[in-house]
């Protein structure tokens, strides 16, 4: 039913056959649970968060180990308003620093700390052995390729609807 109480028109709705639903249940799986499992061990094991590691190992990864903060939450697939409570958090622990960006006065950098590069090289590994665990390690080379290409391609899709602009 729609929101008037009236019957939605079944016929113009393009329903998903058997073999569509069983991927889209499969698919809708993993991406719930992933996270929430990327998440548990960086929390047990470097009181990290997914998101939180994945801010400190891309601001590790630029040569002055510092980026804007517009293409840090691009990067990290975040919002903005997102990652600005998380490098906040962050912040918080000094594991990254707040700069002001010198080519334009209005912006900000974050920049991660002597602290924040030994954190992530600590979570590094640990973190790389549970994505193995959970997903490199359970497919054949064809399948990785196969995902790398599926999976850009559903986020050209993301990128291109103004609703998924900036991620979750």
């Amino acid at each position: 039913m729609g929101d008037t109480g009236q019957a939605v028109d079944d016929a113009a709705t393009p329903w998903l056959d058997d073999d569509e639903q069983q991927a889209w249940r499969a698919f809708s799986s993993v991406v719930a649970r992933l996270e929430p499992a990327l998440d548990s061990q960086l929390r047990r094991d470097h009181d990290l968060r997914h998101f939180d590691y994945a801010v400190l190992a891309l601001l590790s990864e630029q040569e002055d180990r510092t980026l804007r903060l517009s293409a840090l939450a691009d990067g990290a697939d975040g919002s903005l308003s997102r990652l600005s409570q998380v490098v906040t958090r962050l912040e918080r622990l000094g594991l990254v620093a707040r700069v002001p960006d010198p080519d334009d006065g209005r912006a900000t950098r974050a920049s991660l700390t002597d602290a924040g590069l030994a954190r992530v090289v600590d979570a590094a590994p640990s973190h790389v052995r549970e994505v193995r665990r959970l997903v490199v390690d359970r497919l054949t080379r064809t399948q990785l390729r196969q995902l790398a290409a599926i999976s850009e391609r559903l986020s050209e899709a993301l990128d291109d609807d103004p609703g998924c602009a900036g991620g979750p």
